[in-house]
């Protein structure tokens, strides 16, 4: 009995000291990624040139619920599949784009320009019926708004060379400037996407899955790959059986006791 107790205080020992070892994510250092602001209001104000070269600010164009994605005209890599994707999905959601959600991309390379935004969106709006394609908004900007609404959001990227590494994924926000939720990667969901809108329309910030897969993941800076957090993981899952065993200890001794009297 007395053993059984101490393996188990040695367990949940090892699991908190490893939980304390284990560093906290520093904004400072993340350099590529996404930092969620849920609840956070994104700057309103700022301005942009629309595909069409007219300047807008966020304020004018954000009435509904916005899917709002970053990209970069000349990427060779996920960009375009996040476009086509988000075409896609406009074309499967159970809602109407215009009237119940718009989307809205933003180029993150300040040498991008509204005739390079032009001829991307004609890209991907093939999927999308003509008279909707004008709630698909493209835009440009300087590197002062660019900066302002990707730290606004949370969104990390970093240039190498002519190129950008920098996250895929989407951001719902909400009619009055509110972010609401993240969906990450390249593939989204039709059900998935409408229960955003929703939450969006109403205001609700939700957090995503991925920060259960943030807690057993962790990202190789070097191989800018996730790996396994072994030791995590199986700490979580020892610190679990031990409760089970603390549990089952304390009910099989109530038992022995009552079975004396």
């Amino acid at each position: 009995m007395r053993k059984i107790t101490t393996i188990v205080v040695f367990l949940t020992l090892l699991f908190t000291f490893e939980l304390k070892s284990q560093n906290p994510i520093n904004p400072d250092i993340v350099e590529i990624g996404w930092l969620e602001h849920l609840g956070d209001t994104i700057p309103l104000d700022l301005v942009f040139n629309s595909e069409v070269n007219k300047q807008v600010t966020l304020r004018e164009l954000i009435d509904k619920p916005t899917v709002l994605s970053f990209v970069y005209f000349n990427c060779p890599g996920v960009c375009n599949p996040l476009q086509e994707s988000i075409s896609r999905v406009a074309e499967k959601v159970d809602m109407e784009l215009g009237k119940d959600y718009q989307i809205l991309t933003i180029s993150f390379d300040v040498t991008d320009t509204p005739e390079k935004a032009q001829k991307k969106k004609s890209n991907f709006i093939d999927n999308i019926v003509k008279e909707k394609a004008a709630h698909w908004m493209y835009l440009t900007g300087d590197q002062e708004n660019i900066d302002a609404i990707t730290e606004a959001v949370g969104f990390r990227y970093k240039e190498t060379g002519l190129d950008f590494a920098h996250p895929s994924g989407i951001i719902l926000i909400s009619p009055d400037g509110k972010i609401t939720r993240y969906l990450y990667g390249l593939d989204f969901l039709p059900f998935d996407l409408k229960m955003a809108i929703i939450e969006a329309q109403q205001g609700i910030p939700r957090p995503t899955i991925s920060k259960v897969l943030q807690y057993c993941f962790n990202y190789d800076p070097q191989g800018q790959t996730y790996t396994l957090s072994v030791t995590r993981v199986a700490g979580t899952v020892i610190m679990f059986i031990a409760v089970l065993v603390f549990i089952g200890l304390i009910i099989g001794k109530r038992r022995s006791a009552k079975k004396e009297n």
